[in-house]
């Protein structure tokens, strides 16, 4: 249903350095949907993301993310957009000489938080979610690739967003640890939050399956169902492209 549509993309063009790399996108999303894009490096994958939050402007066509249009979008507008959305990077950005816990105050502070006792009380909530309850006293570099990651996904949660913006977030860890963060990542989209996750890593498709976008040739297409379902049938190769049945 129309109301259920979180992010909403109508024949967008989108530009990488002012060069036009992917044009006519479409692209619909629902609250609680999962979902992966997938393309080679230089596709157009983290610079679609930009477009969603804001930080590439939307030249054309129709965008709405979070009930925020983009095209024309007011810098004053963009903060308000971007607490609707959590970001969650490949090399973490920590701030590396403040703890767990100040890491994450730094921003609740940025999007207008004041209330300490609410605060903290909020932060022990997100980090209880994503398992690091014990580990807001440590420092990142005591803290493992996995637990760092999930230090940023708290991060990304803090402000309740109605949308999770992935890139590459398991592209520095060891497999089983990708699948530790791929199973968190899950959860989130349970809970009513759209999930749209950049990845390299298409051995994740078998063990979490969910709609498949992939940026080729200039244009966004999604996969059929059917190869999201029978992924055990399907390779797809390091280019991004499917070696079988496609």
């Amino acid at each position: 249903m129309a109301f259920d549509t979180i992010i909403e993309l109508q024949n967008v063009s989108v530009f990488q350095k002012n060069i036009l790399v992917l044009s006519d996108v479409s692209l619909q999303i629902e609250r609680g949907q999962f979902c992966y894009l997938i393309g080679r490096t230089g596709s157009g994958k983290s610079s679609l993301l930009k477009i969603l939050y804001a930080d590439l402007p939307m030249v054309d066509g129709f965008g709405r993310v979070a009930g925020t249009e983009l095209l024309g979008i007011k810098d004053k507008e963009i903060p308000f957009l971007r607490r609707k959305i959590g970001i969650v990077f490949q090399d973490f950005q920590l701030l590396n000489d403040r703890s767990v816990k100040e890491n994450i105050f730094f921003v609740m502070r940025a999007t207008g938080w004041r209330d300490k006792l609410a605060m903290e009380e909020r932060m022990e909530d997100v980090l209880e979610k994503v398992g690091l309850q014990t580990k807001g006293f440590k420092m990142p570099h005591q803290l493992s690739g996995g637990e760092q990651q999930r230090v940023v996904i708290a991060r990304a949660l803090i402000n309740d967003p109605d949308i999770i913006l992935a890139d590459e977030p398991t592209g520095n860890l060891d497999p089983e640890t990708s699948e530790g963060i791929m199973e968190l990542m899950f959860d989130i989209s349970t809970t009513g939050r759209a999930v749209l996750m950049a990845t390299h890593d298409y051995s994740l498709f078998r063990k979490f399956p969910a709609r498949i976008f992939k940026c080729e040739g200039g244009r966004l297409s999604e996969l059929p169902q059917e190869v999201d379902s029978a992924a055990a049938d399907t390779s797809i190769n390091e280019t991004g492209h499917l070696s079988s049945h496609e």
